[in-house]
Formats: C-alpha cells, structure tokens, sequence
C-alpha cells in the first residue's frame, strides 16, 4: 500500500502541470490552426529550390507556421524534398516546425518559465544557422543525390506524384478567406486535429514528468548531471540532454513537460534547451529517417541534429548567462498540485469557452462550407490537404489520405481497424483519364501502363499493376484488402 501514495502523488502533480498549461495549449494550437489553415502549402515548394540565406528564412517561417507535430515534420520535410526543395532548406523547415511555433514557446513560459520560451526561439535561430553552415560538409552532394534516389525507389507513387491542380482556396484572396465562416471552420478543424494526432505524446509527457517529478530522487539526477564543475558540466549536459530525449521516444510538445522535470532535478539551462530541440532524434523517428533516406542519411542527419543542438543549446546558455536571464535557482516543485483561484484558472475556463466555440466550429464546418480541399487521416487524426497529402490510398471507391508514410503503412496493414468516410478524389482532370489499355494501381488510384508498370502481381487469378515497388510492397501485406479495386480502365 505505501507505493499507492507516490503514484497518486505522481499522476496529481501530471495532472496539475497540464492544467496549468491548459489555457496556452488551447491558445496555442487555435492560433496554429489558423495559420495553417491560411498559408499556401504550393507555395512552400516552390519557393525551396536552394539553401540560400533567404530561402532558409522562409523555410523558418513556414515551418513555424505548420503543426508541431515532429512525425508530421518529418513527412512534410520528405515531401518537399521529393518535390524538388533542397535537402538542407527541408531540415530546415523541420526543425522551425517542431522549434519554432508558437504552442511550444506558450507552454514552455507557462511551465518553467519565460528564459525557457525565449531561449527556444534564440536558440532555434542559432540552430538553423549552424546546420545551414554545416550542411555542406555533413550533407554532400553526392549523399544527398543518393538520398532522392533512395526515397525515389522506395515511396509509394502518391507520395512521388504531383499535384493535379492547386487546392481551391489557394486561389482565393486573402481578405476574402479571413470573411469567410468556411475557412474559420476549416481553422478550427486543423486546431482539433492536432490535439487528437498529438493526445498521446502530450498524455505520455505529462504522466512521465509527473512521475519523475516525485519519484526520482535527488541523488539520481545529480549521478546523471555534472554539478559545480564549470564548462564541463555545461558541455555534458547539452550532450546528454538529447540522448535523454532519444532515449525518451516522448516528442512534440508532449517534452516540454519532460524538460520541466529535468530542470526541477538539476539539468543545467543549456541541457533543457538541447534537449527540447532533439525531438526530432528520438528513436521512432530515426527509423522513420532510414526508412526515408537510407541509413547513410539518417546516420548523417543524426550526428548533425545533435551537433547543432548541442551546440546551439550551450551558445543559448552562455548568451542567457552574460545576460543575466537564467534563473538562479531550480524549483523545488514543477507546479503547485492543488487547484487556486487565480489568473490560470480564469484564463483555463476562458478558453474552454473558446474551445468550445472551436469545436462547434469543427463539427459544423460542411454546413458552413468547409472541409471541401481537406480530409482527415484516419490513423492519427490529423487534417491534410487532399491535393498535397503525403501519402495515400486506394481503397474501394474512396482514396485515404495520409500525413506520413508511416500512417499509411499502419492503415494498410489492417485497414478495418481504421474508419474512415472521405469521398473518393475524383476531379481528376480528362488529361488524367487513363485510356482502355491502362491499368488502376489499387494502392494508390495512380493510372499505370501494363508495359511500363514498375511491378505487377497475380492475385486470385487477376494481374494488378503498380506505379512502383512501395506499392506493391503494401498490396503484398495485405492483397485481399485492395484486389477489388483494381479496374480496367
């Protein structure tokens, strides 16, 4: 029975570190939602190409402008640079988008404290520069060349593909859209579908910090961290901070609180920040990496991610030391795990109503006209634009879109797990029609020719064609699933 006391202990204080980030999580991801909902994916690819300093630049500010959510990240960043962005501007636009938005900056003042928000964005800019300096060293062009090859070979057509034609509302201007209550829906759902897609990284931050935060002990954290040894400690705990963090398999926002019980056991300030920037290193994304580019690539992107956020994280504390801005002391608790009346409770019951206000928004969003160029990823939940989804699928008469390969080969391999009720993408343009000796790749409704076709495969008396090997290699999971699909044309 006395282990019962430090569990509760544990899940109060998890529960209290989120209510008292409630009101900036909401905030947060509203305004994120926005952003999203109103920035030109199309025109994040075409303005890419290369990794000059102003490319970079707005890299950053369209990854700053897209979801925190690191696997999302990571499928976006694959996605432009299949479509031709460079290599580095992609890394680029990954770590702004996991760095630099501004859910992550809200909740980290809240929880640890306003050094912690502003050193994120300072360091996040040191980051970017320093990978942009090291790119070329770290990422030659000949590796980089081999990378595409790779991700060539190995991803399926609709990811490899395209876009038909731009999403409609890119077309409409500005002005027009910040009018309409079907775009403001379309916001709102963006909001919802990444607290849905980031329930579990958050739910798993919280409960594992509020179980550090009571049950580790003193005596282990100060085993971990280097104490009172000068630079030395500084460096072994920008080093260590991230392999915490890779070690952790935590990432998105769902670290912040993780950093918030570090700090509370004696990380230095420089260890806090590396290690909030590498949850773009945590193992589940490595081999997402690999599966991507190779293992060449992904080694390389590895030593270069902890480099820079080693170093970015040590360059942070020193500037916040000459400044005066790291605080003195480390908390003694996290949070306060009761409940008060004061500006977070007003402010968490404020924006419940606007919560909910998002969420009538969301459930309301056909009827006000919304929802028209998105659909929704039934793995994970997240909103995708249909025309710029990295991946997709085709099953029956509909077509599934995706935010990453990843979700995509979760759904293929056991499709009725996952409910989904998009409509089909049928505004193919005539162009597109394929011909009557053309076939129907029945993984992703891309049209192939039987005489070109990447691979093909006999099922249940019948040959199916596809566009390349990835997929077939998801018509292999799982054929019963997808050979009714297939259609002459």
């Amino acid at each position: 029975m006395q282990i019962l006391g430090p569990i509760a202990d544990s899940l109060r204080m998890a529960f209290f570190m989120f209510w008292d980030t409630l009101w900036p999580l909401i905030f947060g991801f509203g305004l994120s939602g926005a952003v999203q909902a109103f920035v030109s994916r199309s025109q994040m690819q075409r303005v890419m190409g290369d990794h000059r300093p102003r490319t970079l630049a707005i890299a950053s500010i369209f990854g700053a402008a897209s979801s925190s959510c690191s696997y999302a990240a990571s499928a976006m960043a694959k996605s432009l640079f299949q479509k031709g962005a460079d290599f580095t501007t992609a890394m680029v636009f990954m770590l702004a988008s996991t760095n630099l938005v501004i859910e992550l900056g809200l909740v980290l003042w809240i929880l640890i404290g306003w050094q912690f928000a502003l050193s994120e964005y300072v360091g996040g800019i040191i980051m970017i520069g320093l990978l942009a300096l090291a790119a070329r060293f770290v990422f030659p062009v000949v590796v980089v060349a081999r990378a595409r090859h790779y991700l060539v070979e190995h991803s399926s057509a609709t990811a490899r593909r395209d876009s038909v034609h731009q999403a409609a509302g890119e077309a409409v201007p500005l002005t027009r859209r910040l009018r309409s209550p079907a775009t403001w829906a379309d916001a709102a759902s963006y909001t919802m579908a990444d607290l849905v897609m980031l329930r579990k990284e958050m739910i798993a931050g919280y409960l594992i910090a509020g179980f550090l935060a009571v049950l580790v002990p003193a005596s282990l954290w100060n085993a971990i961290f280097f104490h009172g040894h000068g630079v030395l400690t500084s460096v072994e705990n920008v080093i260590v901070g991230p392999l915490i963090a890779i070690l952790s398999f935590v990432c998105s926002i769902g670290n912040v609180p993780l950093a918030a019980a570090l700090w509370k056991g004696g990380i230095s300030f420089g260890g806090v920040v590396s290690f909030i920037f590498a949850d773009l290193i945590t193992l589940p994304l490595l081999l997402i990496y690999r599966r991507f580019y190779g293992w060449a690539m992904t080694l390389r992107i590895l030593a270069a991610f902890w480099l820079v956020m080693a170093i970015a994280g040590l360059a942070t504390e020193y500037l916040f030391g000459v400044a005066g801005l790291i605080p003195a002391t480390h908390p003694a608790e996290v949070v306060q795990p009761s409940f008060q009346w004061n500006y977070t409770t007003y402010l968490n019951l404020i924006f419940l109503g606007v919560f909910g206000a998002l969420y009538w928004l969301h459930r309301n969003r056909v009827r006000l006209g919304g929802g028209a160029q998105y659909a929704i990823d039934p793995v994970c939940g997240m909103q995708v634009e249909r025309q710029l989804a990295p991946a997709s699928v085709r099953r029956g008469d509909q077509t599934v879109f995706f935010c990453s390969d990843r979700c995509r080969d979760r759904f293929v391999a056991n499709p009725d797990r996952f409910v989904t009720a998009q409509p089909a993408m049928t505004d193919q343009p005539e162009s597109r029609r394929p011909s009557m000796s053309e076939q129907i790749d029945p993984i992703c409704g891309m049209t192939v020719e039987p005489e070109t076709a990447a691979a093909k495969r006999e099922y249940a008396g019948k040959t199916y064609y596809f566009c390349g090997p990835g997929c077939a290699k998801a018509f292999d999971l799982k054929p019963e699933a997808f050979a009714d699909t297939t259609r002459s044309a």
